[in-house]
């Protein structure tokens, strides 16, 4: 039995991989704050022997100090200790002020990053971003992660603080496998959605639950010609898992995560729309956002070709999946 210690356990991708992880038959101890989720997303897993949550911040001197204890005494029952770091401050509201994504997602990662080596951990995840593109963000094939970044300056858009301190955790990670503390790599992740996103700023959730409440849903103007691909949360979770079951793999490098659907946000709307049956939703443009990549396209050949991992749900039935979780 492996043990694996995941933070932002509620979000996203923390959810579904601590999921998969206990129906392995592996303990996970995980914590979160809840800062843009819930316990909801892990209600299934509660009471479960092998699921142990904490409402922990990754800030807190004392909480982590009461991991320490927790991990020190469970990991000696176990085969591997894994740490994975999925908590982050991910919203674009937020990308523009500089401290309040400086210490969650750089300050944050470092110090996990260093307690997994202190405790003896063989591998460490980091779940980066994909904006760490920033302006260079498409290109024929996706963009690939040798390729050079095209950053928004400082003058043009303060969200470019989050995308250097994304960027900055790389760093982190491939220095720490280089000096041999570790094992591990970096993740770019492309827009992550689940049935469980409650953030309502969050592109889908906001479609969807605009759309079932009134018919009709508010977009930026950048929203006529945005063209995304979305990363279904159980995609982002096998991609985790294949990594770490490839060892070669944890090089420090970074890996893309997405899927080949891109959509235009207009179009998403259309599609939601139609999965509630909702024949002609109103779209109003409100509102415009500086430095928004028109495309965002990953090349995803490194993962795949290393790992033999591949999206296995396509959007439209992700979407469906979203809708009926609403009912």
């Amino acid at each position: 039995m492996d043990l694996y210690v995941i933070s932002g356990v509620t979000g996203m991708t923390g959810n579904e991989l601590a999921r998969q992880v206990v129906s392995q038959g592996h303990k996970v101890i995980g914590f979160d704050n809840f800062f843009a989720s819930s316990i909801d997303t892990v209600k299934d897993l509660l009471g479960n022997k092998n699921f142990i949550f904490h409402e922990y911040d990754i800030n807190s001197k004392s909480d982590m100090a009461s991991l320490v204890e927790e991990v020190k005494q469970e990991k000696v029952k176990s085969n591997r200790l894994i740490y994975v770091n999925c908590a982050a401050v991910v919203h674009t509201e937020h990308f523009y002020y500089v401290n309040r994504t400086f210490e969650t997602n750089v300050l944050g990662m470092k110090l996990f990053l260093e307690q997994a080596q202190e405790l003896g951990a063989g591998i460490y995840i980091n779940c980066s971003t994909s904006e760490v593109y920033s302006m260079n963000s498409w290109c024929e094939g996706g963009v690939k992660e040798s390729d050079f970044l095209t950053l928004a300056n400082a003058e043009h858009s303060q969200r470019t603080s989050y995308a250097t301190g994304k960027l900055l955790t790389e760093f982190f990670m491939r220095e720490a496998v280089a000096d041999g503390k570790i094992k591990g790599c970096s993740i770019r992740f492309a827009n992550v959605y689940s049935k469980h996103e409650l953030y309502p700023k969050h592109i889908i959730p906001h479609i969807i639950n605009s759309l079932k409440a009134t018919g009709k849903v508010e977009l930026l103007e950048n929203s006529k010609i945005n063209r995304r691909t979305f990363l279904h949360n159980y995609d982002s979770c096998a991609a985790v898992l294949a990594l770490i079951n490839t060892e070669d793999a944890l090089d420090g490098s970074v890996y893309n995560v997405g899927t080949e659907e891109e959509i235009s946000i207009v179009d998403l709307v259309y599609l939601c729309a139609k999965k509630l049956n909702i024949e002609n939703p109103q779209i109003i443009f409100n509102g415009y956002r500086a430095s928004d990549p028109e495309r965002r396209l990953l090349s995803c050949k490194k993962l795949k070709t290393r790992t033999g991992w591949q999206p296995a749900v396509t959007l439209e039935k992700g979407i469906e999946m979203c809708v009926e979780a609403l009912k």
